[in-house]
């Protein structure tokens, strides 16, 4: 039944309203986090490219000063998919009608979001809007959705509540009196509203979808304050199992975002994300190959200094995969270095690469560190015992060692199996203080650069005719 209601519709261009459903099973909201994974599958694919398609309105308000309105529409219609989700879920709870799949407005669904299509933009905000003024709205945003700035900017960026703000606790108790009252109390859904509207005005803003700051007041209630509006009255949920209506798209939204179009745009966001990750370790890797590069030819490491007050200290183990592996470790790696200098000049030290279980028997009963990071040279105690039963030299398992006074420089063509490198005064004795550093010929790196950028490259091709192809026929 159709009846004129009183609608508040905001001065502010972002608009959202909202009806509590009249019954509200008391236990469905205990699995609605699990009923709603399909549209938290599909949101995250929405996101990635809404955050494409933002950075593209970025550019273009930037030099032209407006928003494509094909753009607008699209990431318009991924704020409202988010919403209605959300209001299903844990960002209100409010409803136990499952949300639509699709960007456009669905009259008779309880939360609807718009937001006014700016003629104009200022090129000059854009550059600062969405960061730093932005700032206040986004620790309030994050008080009341995830209690601090980082999880405010996390919402900003893409749209989901948080665990531990004011809202997760207001909707926590009102599903809690729902599920031994069966009713939703009134005025914790105002409240819950007011937040909601509160992150869609600072997420519309932050996207640049308008240059009116949001207002710092809490416009509580299902509307937005200000005229009256004719819509549909909000209807009793279906039976929970059983679907409602499915509503059958406007015309505009047939001619503009369709379903083939947005998986197609979709689709190009991905890929384009995709290519600048492999464009990026492309370039990276051309960069390495080419400058950094000793003499030798090694891809050398920074140098770290160690040092333990027990018998040895020892990588762990380095698995380089078995026989049965197409390629071997070598025909990546090339040769390894390992460079190993004791700090005291006076000092004899002893380098060695052995299969994993023989270290691992030679130092049982051993006191020794293992090398934990190499990046900050952290280690951790592995055992606790005495010295070793003969100096390391002796051992006949190593598969290359050096040792002796002043840097001892070890190279090793890497061959399958677990590994183990080993440093040890050659006395066996304990206190090791050294540098050491470690590098790498890696032969192919040119043709990986080559072959990522290739890749990259085409992959940013296809991605942006698939971005390009739906923006065009949308904005038709």
């Amino acid at each position: 039944m159709w009846e004129v209601i009183a609608l508040a519709i905001s001065t502010y261009p972002v608009r959202v309203d909202a009806s509590l459903d009249p019954q509200i099973s008391r236990w469905l909201w205990l699995v609605k986090w699990v009923l709603a994974v399909p549209h938290f599958v599909v949101l995250v694919f929405l996101w990635m490219a809404f955050v494409v398609v933002s950075v593209a309105a970025f550019f273009a308000i930037a030099f032209t000063g407006r928003y494509p309105p094909s753009l607008f529409q699209f990431n318009v219609g991924v704020l409202r998919w988010s919403w209605r989700v959300h209001y299903y879920t844990f960002g209100a709870l409010a409803t136990d009608r499952y949300p639509p799949f699709t960007l456009a407005d669905v009259p008779d669904y309880p939360a609807h979001l718009d937001i006014t299509y700016p003629q104009r933009l200022s090129r000059g905000l854009v550059w600062v809007k969405w960061w730093l003024l932005a700032i206040p709205q986004y620790i309030i945003v994050g008080i009341f959705v995830g209690g601090g700035t980082w999880v405010a900017w996390q919402h900003n960026a893409n749209f989901g509540w948080a665990p531990g703000g004011l809202l997760s606790i207001l909707v926590l108790v009102a599903a809690v009196v729902l599920l031994f009252t069966g009713r939703y109390p009134q005025q914790i859904f105002d409240f819950v509203l007011g937040i909601d509207r509160w992150v869609l005005r600072v997420a519309a803003y932050a996207a640049l979808m308008t240059d009116e700051y949001p207002p710092f007041r809490l416009d509580m209630g299902a509307h937005e304050p200000g005229d009256t509006l004719t819509v549909p009255a909000p209807e009793a949920p279906p039976p929970w199992g059983q679907p409602g209506p499915a509503p059958s798209p406007p015309a505009s939204a047939r001619r503009g975002w369709t379903a083939a179009r947005i998986t197609a745009l979709v689709s190009g966001c991905v890929l384009a994300l995709v290519s600048l990750g492999l464009l990026a370790g492309g370039g990276a890797a051309t960069w390495a190959d080419n400058t950094q590069r000793d003499s030798a030819g090694y891809l050398t490491s920074g140098t770290h200094s160690f040092a333990t007050a027990s018998y040895a200290l020892t990588s762990g183990k380095i698995d380089l995969g078995s026989s049965a592996d197409p390629f071997a470790p070598s025909d990546i790696l090339g040769t390894v270095r390992l460079r190993v200098t004791p700090l005291d000049p006076r000092s004899s030290v002893f380098v060695g690469v052995g299969p994993t279980s023989a270290v691992n028997g030679y130092l049982a009963g051993v006191s020794h560190e293992q090398l934990k990071s190499w990046a900050d040279a952290t280690t951790t105690h592995q055992a606790q015992g005495g010295a070793p039963p003969v100096v390391p030299a002796s051992m006949h398992f190593w598969a290359v060692q050096s040792s002796g006074a002043g840097t001892q420089t070890l190279t090793w063509e890497p061959a399958h199996g677990a590994w183990t490198v080993v440093v040890m005064n050659t006395s066996a004795t304990p206190g090791l203080s050294v540098t050491a550093d470690v590098g790498a010929t890696v032969p192919d790196l040119g043709w990986i650069a080559a072959a990522l950028l290739a890749a990259g490259a085409l992959l940013l091709i296809a991605g942006l005719v698939l971005i390009v192809i739906p923006v065009v026929r949308a904005s038709r």
